[in-house]
């Protein structure tokens, strides 16, 4: 298909898994009634919440959450691929979580997994402290999703601070990356749209990037300003601001091909010895 009508979905998600689904079910089906073929939730679509002793005890693994479980039956009652940008979840042989990105498919089954990378360790400038290493596995490996739309690479948040993983989905040929996050204020303010630019420049790729927003029950506060970046650089859609929201957009993939005939630098990369 040389085109699809899609949907970001930008949430304030809540510190609960339920309510979490209470609250994307209706913007997703908003999404899907004004025509969407696809549909991408943003980083933490099941939970926001970093008080450890509000999250203990609440995180289950991916057949047993209810988040989880509640997308694939909605993908399934509405014969609509989702995207959930990613989930906070137990991982597997790990007493750790993993922040894991699931594509569902129209018939509501898991087609594709992509566990964060990169995990964000840093003090920000406004004086906050992260450090998902402390509770988060990192994944070991990029994935390029199968779509009806051609491949999707899958990124989580941090990661689109580093520009080699996007350059090997790249190499992969894929005709969009998904960027879902939860960025904070600050670094939202300064780099959100200057980086998915320079990430949709670099590959040719239409870059996807549905956002949480707003004031979370952990008092917590993330940018918004949901975007889809055409493969030139351009940006096609956006949210002018954090609040709960749908962000449509129709994507045209001979795009990605006049990017990369006008600029084939993905045929110039060079292996160099440092």
């Amino acid at each position: 298909m040389s085109t699809v009508d899609l949907a970001l979905v930008q949430l304030t998600t809540p510190a609960d898994q339920k309510a979490a689904f209470d609250h994307a079910r209706p913007l997703v089906e908003e999404a899907v009634k004004g025509g969407a073929q696809f549909v991408l939730l943003p980083e933490c679509a099941n939970l926001v919440e970093q008080r450890k002793a509000h999250k203990a005890g609440k995180l289950a693994g991916e057949g047993d959450d209810v988040f989880v479980t509640g997308i694939q039956a909605l993908a399934r009652e509405l014969k609509t691929p989702i995207l959930i940008g990613s989930v906070i979840i137990k991982a597997e042989n790990s007493e750790k979580a993993a922040n894991r990105a699931l594509l569902i498919d129209a018939a509501g089954e898991v087609t594709a997994r992509y566990d964060k990378i990169h995990l964000f360790d840093a003090d920000t400038p406004d004086g906050r402290s992260y450090r998902e290493s402390a509770t988060m596995r990192p994944g070991d490996r990029a994935v390029v999703a199968d779509t009806a739309w051609g491949g999707l690479g899958l990124s989580i948040c941090y990661d689109v601070r580093f520009a080699y993983l996007y350059r090997m989905l790249a190499r992969q040929n894929v005709t969009m990356i998904a960027v879902p996050a939860a960025f904070t204020v600050p670094t939202g303010k300064a780099h959100w749209d200057v980086m998915l630019r320079a990430r949709a420049i670099e590959t040719g790729a239409f870059v996807l990037a549905p956002a949480q927003g707003g004031t979370h029950e952990d008092g917590r506060s993330t940018w918004g300003h949901s975007m889809v970046i055409g493969p030139w650089g351009e940006i096609v859609a956006e949210l002018d601001h954090d609040r709960p929201a749908v962000l449509r957009a129709k994507l045209d993939f001979a795009e990605v091909e006049r990017a990369r005939q006008a600029l084939p630098q993905l045929r110039h990369d060079r292996d160099l010895l440092v």
